[in-house]
């Protein structure tokens, strides 16, 4: 099984290395690594070309922001199985992709997806957020469940009906695609119990109050949209944080 891991980034020279290394390191032999770079102006590039595993796929150009950036990364995909990987943060170990694909084939999933920590960004070993995803049920999406988008791998083959990210969205649009790619009928969802993603806090969702309030906006869009809940599912997702945080 062939696996796309795509990244996207604009002037991310002091974060971008630890997640090509990691991608770097994967002993699965069959993946395809993808960067969209936004015009980078600091030398991402160069380092990318430096780090990034042999044969991997660079584009360097302006673009609408990221979600379009992530729509690029699609449009070039050949993998059977396809995920993100923000560009400051990392695959949690070396066998992440294979553990991933050998789900994938075993119980012919669409669908694979598994835990998350969030790191302080100035000290990597320290989690401050466990986020464990749980086994998937559609009655879930009512009140708020979502896996982490960066452990979230999917079937390329579900790309006509998705048609990609919702780039009128800002910073909720991988909430929207994850939900439309799960609400599709008949998928085969697999969840793989283990930490997948080492996520920096301080990511564009999070980093201020305002962006803390487009963020609750823009999901209380999606989530109308998609006909899946509405205020109280959105009371509900942001009260899903409180025991990680804890935990």
């Amino acid at each position: 099984m062939k696996v796309s891991i795509i990244t996207v980034c604009y002037n991310s020279r002091s974060t971008i290395a630890d997640a090509l290394r990691s991608v770097a390191a994967q002993s699965w032999p069959q993946i395809e690594y993808i960067v969209i770079d936004g015009g980078s102006t600091d030398g991402t590039v160069e380092l990318v070309r430096e780090l990034a595993p042999a044969g991997a796929v660079v584009v360097s150009e302006p673009d609408r922001g990221i979600y379009d950036a992530m729509n690029k990364g699609l449009r070039l995909a050949s993998g059977d199985m396809i995920g993100f990987l923000n560009a400051d943060d990392v695959l949690a170990h070396a066998d992440v992709i294979a553990e991933i694909a050998k789900l994938a084939e075993r119980e012919e999933a669409d669908v694979v997806y598994g835990d998350l920590v969030y790191v302080a960004r100035d000290r990597a070993q320290h989690v401050v957020r466990r986020w464990q995803s749980g086994r998937y049920r559609r009655a879930r999406l009512g009140f708020g469940w979502m896996p982490p988008h960066p452990t979230f791998y999917f079937r390329r083959g579900l790309l006509p009906r998705l048609q990609g990210f919702n780039i009128q969205f800002r910073i909720a649009a991988d909430y929207d695609f994850m939900l439309r790619c799960l609400l599709q009928p008949g998928l085969r969802i697999s969840y793989l119990p283990q930490v997948l993603v080492k996520m920096k806090t301080g990511g564009a969702s999070n980093r201020s109050l305002r962006a803390i309030f487009r963020k609750s906006v823009e999901d209380y869009s999606v989530l109308r949209q998609n006909r899946i809940g509405g205020f109280a599912t959105l009371i509900f997702k942001n009260i899903r944080k409180l025991p990680q945080l804890i935990g």
